[in-house]
């Protein structure tokens, strides 16, 4: 099972793949380590050994664990597993691969021939508040009426004024996304939006794209782009391995 271990070499997972006949990818591993493939007979995890029962999330390990992952999407559409996941041998991956077996060839077959790409919209302005009092009048009135004849402002009026202009946010952001995924949607075989870390993004989708069809998110990015005016910027990025797309929940057993 997936667990510390003590006085052994552990197995780093990187991802889950299909196929079943085991084979070897280089030193591309943490701390150059070779990485090769254990297989259950039906699908096969890729790994590496490692001393460690814990590894850092270290610039360096991190780095090669992505060198890995892109290293599969040359080839295939992997199920990258997340950062730090280390089993005790190879008994213990084959065990996991067949505990967890129909949910890891289930999503397989979603992810099969398919790539990650992102696209993030942000407002490209000097001030996102100014903006919003210029081109909404509703926030505008409302700022006058708070703010406005130069009396201070009450600490309610205030929070009020912040509650409007979050709504209002909000509402813009909701408009853009269908905006933006109805033009996306022929493209796509999924979008998930995921969370937004700041005031000025609009939107940051993360887009399950077959891989045969990447020029045609392109060119439906740059159409959708063509929609909005210069306040707004538009940056895709990609392919990736399906990271939003995957959920590996090993069995409660395994780890």
């Amino acid at each position: 099972m997936a667990k510390e271990t003590a006085n052994s070499v552990g197995r780093y997972i990187y991802a889950v793949t299909a196929g079943r006949d085991e084979r070897t990818y280089g030193t591309l591993g943490i701390d150059g380590g070779a990485v090769y493939s254990l297989s259950d007979g039906h699908i096969q995890a890729v790994v590496s050994d490692i001393a460690n029962t814990r590894i850092r999330p270290e610039r360096r390990n991190l780095a090669a664990h992505q060198q890995v992952i892109s290293r599969l999407m040359e080839e295939t559409t992997p199920l990258p597993m997340r950062f730090g996941i280390i089993a005790d041998g190879p008994g213990a991956v084959r065990k996991i691969l067949s505990r967890n077996r129909r949910a890891f060839v289930q999503q397989l077959a979603n992810v099969a021939g398919k790539v990650e790409m992102g696209l993030r919209v942000t407002w490209d302005v000097p001030d996102i508040i100014e903006y919003f009092v210029r081109t909404h009048p509703e926030l505008r009135a409302a700022r006058d009426r708070f703010l406005g004849g130069g009396r201070e402002p009450r600490q309610e009026d205030k929070i009020e004024l912040g509650r409007s202009f979050e709504r209002i946010l909000m509402e813009d952001r909701e408009a853009y996304a269908e905006e933006v995924e109805e033009v996306l949607g022929g493209c796509c075989a999924a979008i998930k939006r995921n969370s937004l870390r700041n005031e000025r993004e609009v939107l940051n989708l993360a887009c399950l794209v077959r891989r045969e069809e990447a020029s045609e998110f392109e060119s439906a990015v740059l159409r959708a782009a063509k929609l909005f005016d210069n306040d707004f910027a538009f940056d895709y990025n990609g392919p990736w391995a399906p990271h939003n797309f995957v959920q590996v929940n090993l069995n409660s057993g395994d780890m």
